[in-house]
This record gives structure tokens, sequence and C-alpha cells, in this order.
């Protein structure tokens, strides 16, 4: 049984590859470990494994029963330890260790059936940061039945656990009243000021990469670029049945 070590650099590619590659064990057969002499030994314990959930870079920083966010950074010259994923997963790319992702979003729903065990170290030289959202809960059957309304295009991402809205608002644009019947996370990707502004009138302000506002199920709101430049901004979603 072999477990897959990565590179932050190639996360993305580890992460769209993952269902292939998994074995009958539910353990990644991707490539051998490579020795990497600029990353401490002791940082990452090879022999341990953990769920998502505990590892100790996956930042959990919000909760709504079996929905999680978490916030994932490695610093330069760390590595996690060896993790399973085990639901399905919606990621926000913020940096890659390299520089800015760009606001990359992908989805992995096989996770729940093909579990899938990795390593991730960062060789820098910056920060590599993820915000993803985890959904543990049972799958929705008909894709399209709780779509939001106040948001006319298509998402980017859409699957019976998660949805996602990627959306670019110039200087003192705005998206209209949007109501969703799910929980959604508000993910500021690129630099900017944004307000998150609810039905009554509270505001929540992002103002950097990586920046993010929680709205529960059945909430109405809507985002403004309050900036001087174009801003992006992720409108995540977990579905939940009613």
């Amino acid at each position: 049984m072999r477990i897959a070590k990565v590179s932050a650099q190639a996360a993305i590619l580890v992460t769209l590859l993952a269902p292939a590659l998994s074995g009958s064990q539910g353990v990644s057969a991707s490539a051998e470990p490579q020795k990497n002499p600029s990353i401490n030994s002791t940082i990452g314990d090879p022999n341990r494994i953990v769920k998502i959930l505990q590892e100790p870079r996956h930042r959990l920083v919000h909760r709504d029963g079996d929905i999680y966010v978490l916030d994932i950074q490695i610093n330069p010259g760390d590595m996690t330890l060896q993790h399973t994923h085990d639901a399905a997963i919606l990621y926000n790319f913020i940096s890659s260790g390299t520089g800015p992702a760009g606001g990359r979003v992908t989805s992995n729903t096989e996770y729940v059936t093909k579990n899938f065990t990795h390593q991730v170290s960062n060789e820098g030289p910056g920060l590599f940061r993820i915000i993803a959202l985890t959904n543990y809960g049972p799958p929705i059957a008909d894709p399209k039945s709780d779509r939001p309304t106040g948001l006319t295009d298509d998402p980017q991402i859409e699957n019976a656990w998660l949805r996602a809205y990627s959306i670019t608002l110039e200087p003192g644009k705005n998206t209209e009243m949007q109501t969703h019947q799910n929980p959604s996370l508000i993910v500021q990707v690129g630099e900017g000021l944004v307000h998150v502004t609810r039905e009554d009138g509270l505001t929540t302000e992002l103002n950097s990469m990586g920046s993010w506002a929680w709205r529960n199920a059945r909430s109405t709101y809507q985002v403004r670029n309050v900036g001087t430049t174009p801003v992006k901004i992720v409108i995540n979603e977990a579905r939940r049945a009613k």
C-alpha cells in the first residue's frame, strides 16, 4: 500500500486525478514518495495517517452540522501529515506557494466512495492556501431543485453535494439580492474590497484574498465591490436536504 506525497505546486493535479489513482484499499497509488532535502522530516510524520478534519494545517474555521469550512495553510518548507479525504469537497485556491492561484475552483465527490490518502509539501517560497468547503451530508438527487434566486448565470460547479458561482465585480458594481436555500460561503479570491450585506443591512467586509463570509440557509444578501479595482469572488453552497 503506497501513499501519495506531492508538492503544493502539484496538489491541484493530484486533486483532479485522485479518483483515477485510488486503490481498492481507498489509498492513492500515485507516484512513489520523493525525498526532498528542503523539507524537515520531523514536520510531517510519514507513519501517521489522520482524517482530513484532523490534519493540523486544515484549520477548521466554521461548522454547520455536517458541513465544514477549512482554511488550509501550508507554510514554505512545511509538509502535512498523511491525511484521508472521505467526503465531497469544494476547493477555492488562494495561493499555490509560488504566488496567487487566480481563484481556481475545483470539486471532488468521488472521495465519498473512494477515499484518498496523500501528503502535501510546500516548497515555497510563499504560502500555499485553500479555502475548502466539505459536506458530509447525503447527496441531493435533483441537481437544480435548490438553486438560489438572484443569480442568473449557471454555476461553475454543481453536483449532488456542492455548488459554486465565480463572479467578477467591477468597481461600484454589485450582485442582485440573492436568496440561498442552502448554507453559503462567500470567498474573496482576488485583491479588492467587498461588502456582503444582508437583507436587514448587516454587512460583512472582505478586504483580502482568502477573506470569507458565511450565510445560513434561507439567507438573502447582496455582494458589492466597494473598492477601486475589479474583484473576483466565489459563492459556494453546501447542498442540504430540507
